[in-house]
């Protein structure tokens, strides 16, 4: 038995339809195709908002020039910061990522606030209502004193100072600071400098929305003892890790290259 005119033309349609998906691209691309100037141009775009994105809310990379947080963190340390943990919000959809608040013991980095220009690198200390006054040695939160592990050291122009002497531990401190050998002593007695008025004279209260700072290489580096508080709006990251350090010193990429410490890199900074 033949097939009807109306059976022929339904299996022509579908012997059609199957050449015309067989002769079909798999990606079939409609308009006239990119040159490659055009492909590069695009990739580079993505490439530069996708880096714009992570530097703006997610981390970004800050070099140390001074040695006020020695040895914790050293001169010539790079360190990798975490932007978004203590919040970056954006004009219309608020913060983006998961935050949480400030804790004392961080290691933050912040806009100085006599000059916005300047990034600082320091540990929080004071909270917001506190009370901080520094005796001696010793800091008192609240009329308590901070537990703190206390190293002396000698103040020298090498990367790490070298430690003479590392004191007991006291229960519940978990960083340690650094003093100069030569000019420490056990009790409360000190030498006041004229510039450090916060909270050393006599108790500071730390003002709503603000921060009491301090450096780990107690007696070298000017913090909230000399320049005051610190306003949350200034903090904008979190110290993580050492991701490069050389000797800034050194002339040069190849003496640079040379002068790179290895045993620094991937070192937390806690």
């Amino acid at each position: 038995m033949w097939p009807s005119d109306a059976n022929w033309c339904k299996v022509h349609r579908m012997v059609d339809q199957k050449e015309l998906r067989e002769s079909r691209p798999a990606h079939q691309q409609f308009g006239p195709p990119k040159s490659p100037i055009r492909e590069f141009f695009e990739q580079g775009l993505i490439t530069v908002i996708m880096a714009l994105f992570l530097m703006t809310f997610i981390a970004q990379a800050v070099a140390v020039p001074t040695g006020s947080m020695q040895n914790t963190i050293n001169i010539g340390d790079h360190l990798f910061v975490n932007k978004f943990i203590f919040g970056k919000p954006t004009p219309v959809l608020g913060r983006l990522l998961p935050t949480r608040e400030i804790r004392r013991g961080d290691i933050i980095v912040f806009k100085l606030p006599s000059d916005p220009k300047i990034n600082y690198v320091k540990r929080v200390i004071g909270l917001p209502g506190d009370t901080v006054q520094v005796k001696g040695h010793r800091v008192y939160i609240n009329g308590q004193e901070l537990p703190e592990e206390r190293a002396l050291v000698r103040l020298t122009q090498e990367p790490e100072l070298p430690v003479v002497k590392v004191e007991p531990k006291p229960q519940g401190a978990w960083y340690r600071v650094y003093y100069d050998v030569d000019r420490y002593s056990d009790g409360d007695d000190f030498e006041v400098t004229p510039r450090a008025v916060y909270g050393v004279t006599e108790p500071a209260k730390v003002p709503a929305d603000k921060y009491f700072v301090m450096g780990d290489s107690r007696d070298n580096s000017e913090d909230s003892r000399y320049w005051g508080f610190v306003p949350r709006e200034n903090i904008f990251a979190r110290a993580l890790y050492v991701h490069l350090s050389f000797d800034p010193s050194a002339n040069g990429l190849l003496n640079k290259g040379a002068s790179i410490r290895w045993k620094r890199i991937g070192t937390a900074v806690k």
